[in-house]
This record gives C-alpha cells, structure tokens and sequence, in this order.
C-alpha cells in the first residue's frame, strides 16, 4: 500500500527522520507528562492541553476535535499539504532522495511535471527580472526609484525585486529559447495570447516585479507595479494550478520561522510595507496579496501564531480594512492588536521619514487592544467640540465597551471615556450595563457560549466535558485492537477467531488492513501502519485508539472474554429485532406468528447463554 506510488520504504525513511516530538515542536509548545508530551492544539482554540504526542507511538492525538496520526500527517493538516506533498517536502528536508514522482502513475506524473515545469519557468523569470533591474540601461530608471524609496541593493537581492522592461516579447523569447512551451506559460500566467491567435505577448510590461513565493518558498506569482501613471497601479498574476491569493501571504516563507517562535503576526497591507518593515526588525511580516484578508489566510496564521498585529495604512480606507480585518483573526482564535500610524502615513513612509528605530520602538512595540482601536475610530466620527457630538460619541463608545466579557476591561475603558467626554462615571456604568443585558438576551443558548469558537474543522465538535462512556462491545474491540496494532501475534489469533466480525465499521476496517499488514512480512510499526491506511476517518481512529491507557493486563483468558462480548452482539440485535417482530404481531391479532417468534427467541437467548459459560 502506498500514496500515488510512493515507495513504502520512502514513507518509512521519511518518518523515521521525522521525529514526532521534533517535528510538533517546530509548530507547538510541548512539556513532558510521564511518557506522553501536551501542548495546546494548533488546529483549534482551547486554553486547557489536550493535544498529545507519544514519543514511544510517533503518534500525536487531540483528545478536543479528533485530529490523530504520525509526522507526515501533522505536516498536511498544518501546511494543508497534500500527503504526496508533505512527503516530497520531508524527504528534501532530510536529504532523501525525491525520485519517485511519476515513475508509474501517468496522468499524476503529468500534472506533477506541469507544475514543476512552470515553478521553474517562474524562478527563471524571477532571476531575469532581477537581472534587468540591476544590470540594465531599461532597469535604470526603476532602481533610482527604489533608492529613492528607500530600498537597499541588499533587499533588492533579498526579495528578488525584478524590472519588467516595456518590450511586448522579452520574457516570451527568454522563454521559448530554454524550451518553455508558450501555451503552458500562458495557463501559468506569464504570457496573454494574441487576440488574433497569431502568438504570445509578456503579461508583465514596464513594472517594478515582486516574486510572490510559496510557503516553501518558490516563486509562484508574480505582483508587477507600473512605474507612471498607468493603471492599474499593482498588477497581479492572475490564478493559477500555483497561485491561489486567498490562500497565499508574501513573505510567509520568511516570516514563518520567527512567527513561530515568538507566535505573533504583523500584517500589512503591502508589498513595500513588508521590505520596508524588514529592515526595520520585523522579520514577522506578511501581506495579503492586493485583497482582503480571507478566512483561509487567518487560519494559516492561526496555525503559526497566537497573536497578530494589525498594521495598516493611517488613512481612511486603511482604517475601514482594519475593521473589517479583526473579526477575521478574532473567530480564528487570534488575539489582535491594532499597530496605530499617524492619520494619511503607510508603514513604509513613516519608516523613510522618521526612520527604523522609532517605527519598532513607537508603533510595532506599542500597538493598542482592539477596544482601543474602536474607541479612537468612533472618536473621529465626532465633533466633541459640541454638545450633540460629545454625547453621540459617549452612546456608541458604550456600545463597544459593553462588548467586553471582563467587568475590569469594562470599568477600566469607562473610567478613560468618564474623564474623556465629562460625563459621570456612574451614569455611563449605566448604559453600559442596559447594552450588556441586551447584548446577553441576543446571544445563542447554548453551553459555554462565551468561550468557544470554531474554525470550520470543528463544527460538530462535542463539548469538552467528560467523554461517553462507550458500550461494553466497543470498549472490547478498541482494546483488541490497540493489542493487535502493537502485537502481530494477537493479530493473528483474532483473526482466527473472529476475522472481520467487529460490530463497528471502522474497527472491521482497520482489523483487515492489520491482517493485511502482517501478512506482507511486516513487523509492528503503528506510524508506519497509519501511513499505509489512505484514510483521514480510518487514521483518526487508529490515533485514538492507540492513545487509551495501555498499562491494562491483557492475557488469553481476557482476549476470549473480549472476543466473546464481540461475538454476542448480532445475537443481542437478532433477539430485539424478534422482540420488535413479536411486537407487531401480537398488535395485529397474529397471536399463532407471536407464539411462533416467542420461541424463536428463547432458543436464540438459550443459544447464547450457553456460548457465555
């Protein structure tokens, strides 16, 4: 068994290399309790440890939403690889060589080839770009405009800023020279057809070029930004089999290594702000990429981060996008900050006018609470001059302070509107309190309302009180099963004696995959097992599975008395389902049929009280 063709041995090569703890801790802080490691699940909110990793197993689990298998699993659900991906990824992380992809499984290799084809006509066109910028009387006029804003050679270097001469057909003939087929290079955005069907042209003409990389740091895209006054000023790679924007951030692949190890985010709305801030410090900055922020961005910084903070431009539609943006982040289980620049200034000017030191220092350390942000953004909708526009502040500033859960955040945010709008603090407490009880009554019953979020993965998620207790059948199968994963001759028996007869789905399922396993010469391997199941339901399971208490005595006496609570239940079933048979019987005046059936059912019942001595 193996994934789109990939060699078994590789599977087993790459999660031998990939330790578990190793490879969670890049993502999650994890301690040690006894022979398990906790740490606060990346792939949903919560504030008490339920994600655990057994170093012994190489299996981590999250007892909060469900989510359970080896490394190169964690790897998909926390990059959104696929796990052809999350192999080739892994193996090139640990030196293994990627020579699998497409030796047999041709339309796959055919697609594979297509996207490497055109990351490599995008790296080549990256270097072309950056080549004419600095080397080229064309490019000239475009580096005196990045001096002048401030850019050094070395950024230039750093993030592959190109120029894209005004020529029609350079790249086409860059291109089609190293043997790139046109009609390829135009599904990948880098050349627009003729309209009269007679060639291709370049997409990108007269701009200062932005690669746009992937998480893993390929150039994928490209954002083009005209040096005059043609329109539109930025010009983006259209989408692609590469380029997605809703799921891309710039400079992720940067930015990813100290996000993660401080766990805090700033966002901005630009390319240049991204360069600019860089030099100053933050090498935690990312930029959508010429939109709104998405859903699917804010659960990407989700997995890498605790915190974000918000630095858009000091004007109005900079502020608004700040507005639309902390929901956003806030339902992705972010905490936000708001990093406030001076009214009509962009990261990027305050840098060039006041310098590095001072934007770290006065506005990136300095950032203010979401309440902060909204207070200010309402106090500049009025005229506090004026009677009418002091009051009319005070009601909508309330407004947004009744939102706040903590009575202290409350009472300390009025305290600061008490002496702003000279009103007393009493009769502000008052509305306060009235928009609170409002704001409680519209709220959805349901239990531990205030403190639970959802990021899509966990809609049906049971609530984190104490689990069901389990019927005595399937208690029996899950601990036949965590012996059978650990144990090829408890396998064995079971499946003598009771082959695929669990009574639950997904146990039945994972018992033939074992007999399967073993029967191929494998050993016991429970990573290297859960790699072999192409699965996500059936991976979930074995995880948890293998995550129950394995201290339990087991020995032959218990493994019959398991297999013996297994075996009983069709019985169980056949006998209701008699009973319910009798039943209709009886209503229907068939009293011959419901004497019939109350036979059946003793001889059943007899049948199985003797299989229980």
């Amino acid at each position: 068994m193996a994934y789109n063709r990939i060699p078994e041995s590789i599977i087993e090569e790459v999660l031998r290399h990939h330790d578990i703890v190793d490879t969670v801790g890049k993502y999650v802080h994890l301690s040690k309790h006894g022979k398990y490691m906790k740490g606060l699940c990346p792939f949903h909110s919560e504030k008490s440890p339920s994600f655990t990793v057994t170093p012994e197993k190489q299996i981590f689990y999250c007892y909060g939403c469900g989510i359970g298998g080896h490394s190169i699993k964690f790897m998909e659900e926390i990059e959104g690889y696929s796990f052809p991906e999350a192999v080739r990824i892994m193996a090139e992380e640990a030196g293994i060589p990627v020579t699998w992809a497409g030796a047999t499984d041709n339309h796959g290799s055919a697609e594979h080839r297509e996207r490497d084809k055109l990351i490599e006509a995008h790296e080549l066109t990256a270097k072309l770009y950056n080549y004419l910028l600095k080397n080229t009387t064309h490019g000239q006029p475009a580096l005196e405009y990045l001096r002048s804003r401030g850019v050094t050679d070395k950024q230039i270097d750093q993030f592959m800023i190109g120029y894209a001469p005004p020529q029609w057909d350079t790249l086409v003939r860059f291109l089609e020279k190293k043997q790139f087929d046109p009609e390829q290079m135009e599904k990948g955005g880098l050349f627009i057809a003729k309209g009269d069907g007679s060639g291709y042209l370049d997409r990108f003409r007269d701009r200062i070029m932005f690669p746009i990389w992937s998480r893993e740091g390929k150039v994928i895209a490209f954002a083009g930004r005209t040096l005059g006054d043609s329109q539109p000023k930025y010009l983006n790679s259209p989408e692609t089999v590469l380029f997605n924007k809703s799921g891309i951030l710039y400079n992720f692949h940067q930015s990813k290594t100290l996000m993660r190890k401080n766990r805090r985010v700033v966002l901005f709305e630009g390319y240049m702000d991204v360069i600019k801030s860089w030099s100053a410090g933050v090498h935690n900055g990312v930029a959508s990429m010429g939109t709104s922020l998405t859903e699917e961005h804010a659960t990407i910084l989700q997995r890498h981060a605790d915190e974000a903070i918000i630095c858009y431009d000091g004007d109005n539609a900079g502020q608004a996008a700040v507005l639309k943006t902390i929901p956003l982040l806030e339902r992705a289980g972010l905490k936000v900050q708001v990093a406030m620049l001076p009214k009509g200034m962009d990261p990027d000017e305050y840098i060039t006018a006041n310098g590095k030191h001072l934007f770290m220092k006065e506005i990136i350390e300095h950032p203010v609470s979401v309440t902060k942000f909204k207070l200010l953004y309402a106090r500049k909708n009025h005229i506090l001059l004026e009677e009418e526009g002091r009051k009319n502040y005070s009601l909508e500033a309330v407004g947004i302070i009744a939102r706040l859960e903590s009575p202290t955040e409350r009472e300390f945010y009025l305290k600061q509107l008490s002496r702003e709008v000279d009103i007393s603090l009493e009769s502000l407490k008052q509305d306060c309190f009235k928009h609170w009880q409002q704001l409680q009554k519209m709220k959805p019953q349901r239990d531990n309302n205030d403190n639970s979020w959802n990021n899509g993965r966990n809609e049906n998620r049971r609530p984190s009180s104490m689990p069901p207790m389990l019927p005595a059948y399937q208690v029996a199968e899950r601990r036949l099963l965590a012996r059978m994963l650990q144990d090829a001759e408890t396998a064995s028996t079971v499946h003598d004696k009771l082959g695929e007869a669990f009574n639950v789905e997904d146990h039945a399922a994972l018992a033939a995959y074992l007999y399967a396993f073993y029967a191929q010469g494998n050993d016991p391997n429970v990573s290297r097992f859960i790699a072999s199941l192409q699965d996500d339901r059936l991976e979930r399971a074995t995880a948890s599975i293998l995550m129950m208490d394995d201290d339990f005595p087991f020995d032959e006496h218990l493994l019959e008395d398991y297999i013996k609570e297994i075996v009983k239940v069709p019985k169980f079933r056949e006998i209701e389902q008699k009973k319910e048979e009798m039943v209709r019987a009886e209503r229907s005046g068939d009293m011959l049929l419901a004497a019939q059936i109350a036979s059946e059912i003793i001889a059943l019942e007899r049948k199985l009280k003797g299989q229980q001595e």
